[in-house]
């Protein structure tokens, strides 16, 4: 009884199958007498293959495409045909425990259903050896103007692999059975070596290309620090990410999906993120009209500090009393840029006042002798120093040397220093500001 049944279940898959192949037709503009020339060898190698289709047209790959999927539904129809076998005999197998049977016929019966599950786990390894060639041809079909949405349906339906997970013994033999498939843990397990190693040579790529375009940048004078190292990284990121995509398709993925829907969502986080995209095109902007650079100390965004680094959205800045400020690129770039030290020469601007009662030429010479005297001082241009303004309490001196930038405070300390040491020797005042109060008495 129970043969005649999986009997007729066969049969059954067989007419669906028969049916369900004929009941889709051809594209109405293709001829109806095109037949198919590649799936005559299931086994034809998958480069082998792709070569056949490439000169193909539509109609014929549509043809090709039809036979290819008739195999694939035979190969399902022999999968499901052995699943419904072992379905019956793990059946027998309970009533026979039930019944008291002897071992030697409970043994002979899980045999019996591990050799089923055993060669439904070969049937799946079959299955994805068509699977691979039908795709080689649904890929050429769908370059040249073919829908193949009802094909990859169709595909998704029917492959991965059913583990009976309540039967441990069954479990085990698919499982295994799968993984020493050449089509399936042997395959995979080659994908992943490969996929790790195309990530490790294009690691070291990119590591050479870095090297290569930070030697590239160094010949260039015009070149900040900021856009070399720009560059640089650049370069690096650029190598990593076509390597990843290079893994992916050693990973049998196809990245041309994958790359659209970067794509797509590119756009929805750029609209997201219209602030972020402001600070990375004024970061572009700064790196190409270079500003300032790495080690200048400037005033931007109403904030002093040293540059200690800049990407694409942002600028670090390290100000005198040691805060890390970081700066959007946005305001940077919006703003008033201030760069103290990104010139070769800078002045200082000192005032300094004597009483009216000291002699101005006296006055003079110290001031002179002081400024000509440091040597830090540059030699040009040369140092101003004259008599400025006679203000309310004293009489100003202007004192304006010229430095490297580096060394600005330096000269404005000690020139400060030296002059009020020298006024107190030559006996020259500082006056500082008095007021006088008078006091009438009213009888």
């Amino acid at each position: 009884m129970k043969s005649l049944i999986v009997t007729w279940n066969r049969l059954l898959w067989s007419a669906i199958a028969l049916i369900t192949v004929s009941s889709w037709s051809f594209a109405a503009d293709c001829p109806t007498d095109i037949k198919p020339v590649t799936a005559a060898d299931p086994k034809i190698p998958v480069e082998v293959l792709a070569h056949r289709v490439k000169p193909l047209t539509r109609c014929e790959l549509e043809t090709e495409a039809q036979a290819w999927l008739l195999l694939l539904k035979d190969k399902v129809t022999e999968i499901s045909n052995a699943e419904v076998a072992a379905i019956y005999k793990k059946q027998e197998i309970e009533k026979a425990e039930q019944a008291e049977a002897t071992t030697e016929k409970a043994e002979a019966e899980a045999d019996a259903r591990t050799a089923l599950v055993k060669h439904a786990t070969e049937l799946m390894a079959e299955r994805t050896a068509l699977v691979d060639r039908f795709k080689i041809v649904l890929d050429e079909l769908e370059a040249k103007g073919g829908d193949i949405s009802e094909h990859d349906a169709y595909i998704t339906t029917v492959s991965g692999i059913k583990v009976d997970v309540t039967d441990a013994s069954a479990t085990w033999t698919t499982i295994t059975g799968w993984l020493m498939s050449p089509e399936g843990g042997f395959r995979w397990a080659v994908n992943i070596v490969q996929f790790i190693v195309i990530l490790m040579v294009f690691y070291l790529l990119a590591i050479v290309a870095g090297k290569a375009a930070r030697k590239a940048t160094s010949r260039s004078k015009n070149l900040s620090s900021l856009l070399s190292e720009f560059l640089v990284l650049s370069a690096r990121r650029l190598v990593l990410f076509i390597g990843f995509f290079v893994g992916l398709s050693a990973l049998e993925i196809n990245v041309g999906p994958v790359l659209a829907v970067v794509g797509a969502a590119g756009f929805v986080i750029a609209f997201a993120l219209q602030n972020s995209l402001s600070n990375f095109a004024s970061g572009i902007l700064m790196l190409i009209y270079r500003p300032f650079d790495t080690g200048d100390f400037v005033n931007v965004a109403g904030t002093p500090g040293k540059v200690e680094s800049m990407n694409l959205l942002s600028t670090q800045l390290r100000t005198p009393d040691n805060q890390l400020v970081i700066v959007p690129n946005n305001s940077v770039w919006g703003d008033v840029i201030t760069n103290v030290t990104g010139i070769t020469q800078r002045r200082v601007d000192l005032v300094f006042g004597v009483g009216y009662s000291d002699d101005i030429d006296k006055t003079q010479s110290i001031l002179e002798e002081i400024v000509n005297g440091h040597e830090l001082v540059l030699k040009e241009p040369a140092a101003v120093v004259k008599l400025h303004e006679l203000a309310d309490s004293s009489v100003n001196f202007v004192c304006r040397p010229w430095v490297k930038p580096e060394h600005y405070w330096d000269v404005y300390w000690d020139i400060t220093r030296e002059v009020k040491r020298r006024f107190d020797a030559e006996g020259v005042s500082i006056p500082f500001p008095q007021r006088d109060v008078h006091i009438y008495q009213e009888t």
